[in-house]
């Protein structure tokens, strides 16, 4: 009869060997679950994109559910700066082309993930119950005396900004103007100025001005593209991106047919239009 202390050994051996036979028959791969989520796509855009990316943003969630794009709108030049001291984004979608090439030069991109993909708009804008013939006087319009207030981006850090103030000069009304002007942080903040009643009249970005949610509270005039320096706007995947598949394949989209169409919509021109 096994005493008491064989016992125990037995045991002991009994299990260590259960544990080995279940060993040599479990793989040496874990059963594959499902694939683990995609972090969302942190996208830095240009405030003029504001609409239009809602609409790329919805149709890439239909086309590819797994895309998950969160967008934060803002200056192009606030976002340079942020982006120069490490902020988080994957992709960055800029006013011009300018801020993108810096980035590069910097070493803070994807080699060659620089891309253009549209050619920005100026449109002098007024609320839809202003008297000011906006239609008919077009940039010419800032100098009515009844016009006290004009909003503009800020040309320090706005591409929209610095355009504006191009047209207004090739107008020959700037001097006249300047007094006038109230400088949103970005050309959406300078549209919601003339929308709350702080300024009478802005120069916004047309891509605002026609926007489904903007175009029945206002009358806009676009200033012919000739009057200020051409607005290429452009993007760039960042170096730091937690998803360079994700920010590519939004990159595809935006330059793509169906993404050029949108932009088109939204009173874009094309590059090499």
């Amino acid at each position: 009869m096994l005493t008491r202390t064989w016992q125990v050994i037995l045991l002991i051996a009994t299990t260590l060997a259960l544990l080995l036979a279940a060993e040599l028959r479990s793989p040496d791969v874990a059963p594959a679950g499902p694939p683990p989520a995609r972090l969302p796509l942190r996208v830095a855009a240009a405030s003029d994109l504001r609409f239009a990316l809602e609409e790329v943003a919805a149709r890439l969630r239909e086309a590819q559910p797994p895309l998950d794009v969160h967008v934060t709108y803002g200056s192009s030049g606030t976002f340079f700066a942020q982006l120069v001291n490490g902020a988080p984004f994957d992709l960055f979608i800029s006013a011009d082309t300018g801020y993108p090439k810096q980035l590069a030069a910097r070493g803070l991109t994807l080699q060659g993930s620089e891309f253009t993909y549209a050619v920005g708009r100026l449109a002098v804008w007024v609320p839809v119950a202003s008297p000011l013939d906006v239609e008919k006087e077009g940039v010419q319009l800032l100098a009515d005396p009844r016009v006290r207030h004009v909003a503009i981006a800020n040309p320090a850090t706005a591409p929209y900004g610095r355009a504006a103030e191009a047209a207004m000069r090739k107008a020959g009304i700037y001097d006249e103007v300047t007094p006038k002007i109230v400088l949103g942080e970005n050309v959406a903040q300078a549209l919601q100025f003339v929308q709350s009643g702080s300024a009478d009249a802005g120069i916004v970005a047309l891509s605002l001005a026609i926007a489904p949610t903007v175009k029945d509270s206002g009358r806009y005039s676009t200033i012919p593209i000739d009057m200020y320096p051409r607005m290429e706007q452009g993007g760039v995947i960042l170096r730091s991106t937690v998803d360079a598949d994700a920010a590519r394949a939004v990159r595809a989209f935006l330059i793509g047919d169906e993404g050029r169409s949108i932009l088109k919509r939204y009173g874009f021109f094309l590059p090499g239009a």
